[in-house]
C-alpha cells in the first residue's frame, strides 16, 4: 500500500507526527513478519514555510524532511489553492497512491482533496466533521468541500459525527477515532516540562516586560493572535491591544506569541512602539512546540483564536477565553465539559471573563478517545477499509 500524506501549514504538522510515528512503528512488525511494508510520502506545500512556522516544528516532533516540498508559499487564498492543486496533480499522477491522507481545515487540504479525487484516488480527512457554522471562515469552506469529497472520515468527537449526520454523510463513511493532536502533547509531555519558563522567553524575545522577569509560573496571561477578523480591522486590534497593555497586564504578566500577520498589522496601525515598551508584556517570536506546551502546562489563562490551543487547553486545564464568536471544536467548551468560553473581540464580554476567570481553579478535562493513541486508530481504519 502507498499512502501520500499532504501537508501546508503548522497545525498539520502536529496532527502528521503521531500518524507517520505510527506507520513505522507498523512497518516494523510487516518486516518482521516477512510481510510489505506500507510506503509513505510526505508532501509539504510549503503555505508555511519559514523556519519558525515549519522547519521548527519537523525538527521539534521528530518529523522526516518532507519527501516533496512544493514550496508554494504565502499569497491569495486562491494563489494558494490554485498553485497547489497544480504541483499536487503532479505528484499524484507520479505516485499513483492508493490513499491521499489529509489533516485539518488549512488550503493544502482542500487542494488535496479535489485533486485527488479528480484523479479517482481515495481521500482519508484526519479531522473530518468539525463545523463552526461561519461560511465568512475560508477554513470552513475547506471543510465543507473536504468532507463532501472523502472517502473515509476520522472525527475527533461524538459532536463531529453529528454534524456529519446532518449532512447526509452515510455511517460506512464515518469513523471516530479520537483526537490525533491529542497524541502529539501526550508524546512530548515530559519533554516540554524539562524546559525553563525564564529561558523561552530569553531565547526568543521581541521584547521582554522591560526587563523584569516572572517569579510566579502559575500567574501569567498566554497570548495568540492570528485571525483576520482580531488583527486586520484597526479599531478591533487597538481596543484588543489597548486591553492588554492597560489592564490585563497591570493583573498578571502577559506572554505574547507574535504571528507574523499581527506584528505586520501591529506596526501598520501604529500600536507596535508602545506595545514593545510595555511592562509586564513579553512579547516573543512564533514558538516552537515545546516552549507553547511548556508555557501552556502552567499558565493562569490563556487568550486565543487558535483552534488546537483550545483543544489542548481542555485536557491540560488551562482557563481559555477563544478570542471568536464561534468555534468548530464545541467539545473545548465549557458547556461541554471543556475549559473555554467564547468571548469574540468584545472588550467587555473579555473583561468580564477575564476577571471571572481568574477566580477558577485548573480542571483538567479528557474528552471520549482523546487518549493518545488516535493515530493507530486512524491506521487501522485505512487498513480495514478494504475489508468493508
Amino acid at each position: 500500500m502507498k499512502i501520500i500524506s499532504v501537508v501546508g501549514a503548522r497545525p498539520n504538522f502536529m496532527k502528521v507526527a503521531p500518524f507517520i510515528h505510527n506507520i513505522n512503528k507498523n512497518n516494523k512488525e510487516l518486516i518482521a513478519k516477512g510481510q510489505n511494508p506500507i510506503a509513505h510520502i510526505l508532501v509539504h506545500t510549503g503555505q508555511h514555510y519559514d523556519d519558525r512556522m515549519s522547519k521548527a516544528f519537523f525538527k521539534a516532533l521528530n518529523i522526516p524532511d518532507a519527501d516533496i516540498n512544493l514550496g508554494i508559499g504565502s499569497g491569495t487564498h486562491a494563489e494558494q489553492v490554485g498553485l497547489s492543486m497544480i504541483e499536487l496533480e503532479k505528484v499524484f499522477i507520479l505516485e499513483n497512491p492508493d490513499w491521499v491522507v489529509i489533516y485539518g481545515d488549512v488550503n493544502a487540504t482542500m487542494a488535496a482533496t479535489v485533486t485527488a479525487k479528480k484523479l479517482h484516488i481515495k481521500v482519508c480527512h484526519v479531522e473530518a466533521g468539525l463545523r463552526s457554522g461561519d461560511m465568512k471562515m475560508p477554513e470552513e469552506i475547506n471543510r465543507l468541500v473536504t468532507d463532501r469529497l472523502s472517502d473515509l472520515l476520522l472525527v475527533p468527537d461524538r459532536l463531529s459525527i453529528e454534524n456529519l449526520k446532518m449532512e447526509g454523510v452515510p455511517d460506512s463513511k464515518i469513523r471516530f477515532v479520537g483526537n490525533i493532536m491529542i497524541d502529539t502533547l501526550e508524546a512530548n509531555r515530559k519533554k516540554a516540562d524539562l524546559l525553563n519558563i525564564e529561558e523561552i522567553i530569553h531565547t526568543n524575545s521581541i521584547s521582554s516586560g522591560n526587563q523584569q522577569l516572572i517569579t510566579n509560573y502559575k500567574s501569567y496571561a498566554l497570548m495568540t493572535l492570528h485571525r483576520p477578523s482580531n488583527v486586520d480591522d484597526e479599531k478591533v486590534l487597538k481596543a484588543l491591544t489597548n486591553f492588554i497593555m492597560d489592564e490585563v497586564s497591570k493583573e498578571i504578566p502577559v506572554i505574547w506569541s507574535i504571528h507574523p500577520r499581527t506584528e505586520k498589522q501591529l506596526k501598520a496601525f501604529e500600536l507596535w512602539g508602545k506595545l514593545i515598551k510595555s511592562e509586564n508584556i513579553y512579547l516573543v517570536y512564533p514558538l516552537d512546540y515545546h516552549s507553547m506546551l511548556k508555557l501552556n502546562m502552567y499558565a493562569g489563562i490563556m487568550l486565543t483564536d487558535s483552534g488546537g490551543l483550545q483543544e489542548e487547553c481542555t485536557v491540560l486545564g488551562t482557563p481559555c477565553l477563544t478570542m471568536r464568536w464561534n468555534t468548530e471544536r464545541p467539545i473545548t467548551l465549557r458547556e461541554h465539559g471543556g475549559a473555554s468560553v467564547l468571548v469574540g473581540n468584545n472588550i467587555e464580554r473579555i473583561r468580564k471573563e477575564f476577571f471571572d476567570t481568574q477566580q477558577q481553579e485548573r480542571k483538567p478535562e479528557r474528552p471520549e478517545l482523546w487518549d493518545g493513541n488516535t493515530a493507530k486508530r486512524c491506521l487501522d481504519a485505512i487498513l480495514d477499509y478494504h475489508t468493508e
